[in-house]
């Protein structure tokens, strides 16, 4: 038997745009969304409607407000918010045997199927990970080391497993802060850079080696 549809509620429609905006990438992660009065008038909504849509994807993990500071956007998608929460409470370690899965296959597909465009997103990002641990720029480093991965998750040029791994790459960010020791950067340089070179080679064998060696580096940190 059919269930009747029901009408959306205003709060759910402001919500429903706002979460548009996020997932649509007019607003990205870690921007701060634009004041109550702004939104106010441009949605044409009471502040307690307002309060209560920001209140509901608060709750969902796509905002998060900083007292006396603004609301701000720290997650892509409600997807990615549950991702992230599931990860921070997994256990290291099958979080480190996901990433494997993952980067292992792409790696092999990247060499096979990487046009010019995406070394050249490879050979950036190597870079910028090279300057920030010259500086001793953890948070730099981690977030050039994430956009590396991304880059060759990219180059394998399967959508879903750019859309999966997107979903995963903000908790993946905060766990390379964790793993990372920037003291001993050039064993995880060397073997991201053996990495670029087995893509560009399109070599699938030294690719699969070079993910693994830096998930080896990565599981012997944790113990």
């Amino acid at each position: 038997m059919l269930i009747q549809t029901q009408r959306l509620t205003l709060v759910e429609q402001v919500a429903c745009q706002i979460q548009a905006k996020i997932e649509n990438n007019e607003w990205q992660v870690g921007m701060r969304i634009p004041p109550e009065p702004e939104l106010m008038a441009q949605l044409q909504v009471s502040r307690n409607t307002l309060r209560e849509a920001i209140r509901a994807l608060t709750y969902a993990g796509l905002l998060k407000t900083r007292q006396g500071d603004g609301t701000y956007v720290c997650s892509s998608s409600v997807l990615g918010a549950v991702i992230e929460k599931v990860i921070q409470h997994t256990d290291r370690l099958e979080s480190l045997e996901v990433r494997y899965a993952l980067e292992r296959e792409a790696a092999i597909l990247a060499a096979a199927r990487r046009r010019d465009e995406d070394l050249d997103a490879l050979r950036t990002c190597l870079e910028q990970c090279r300057q920030a641990a010259d500086l001793q720029d953890l948070k730099a480093y981690a977030h050039w080391d994430v956009a590396f991965h991304k880059s060759v998750i990219a180059a394998s040029h399967n959508t879903l497993m750019s859309s999966l791994y997107n979903h995963i790459s903000e908790a993946l960010q905060h766990t390379i802060l964790e793993t990372t020791d920037l003291n001993n950067e050039k064993i995880y340089y060397d073997t991201h850079t053996r990495l670029y070179q087995a893509i560009v080679e399109q070599n699938g064998q030294k690719a699969e080696e070079a993910v693994r060696a830096y998930i080896e580096q990565a599981r012997a940190s944790l113990s």
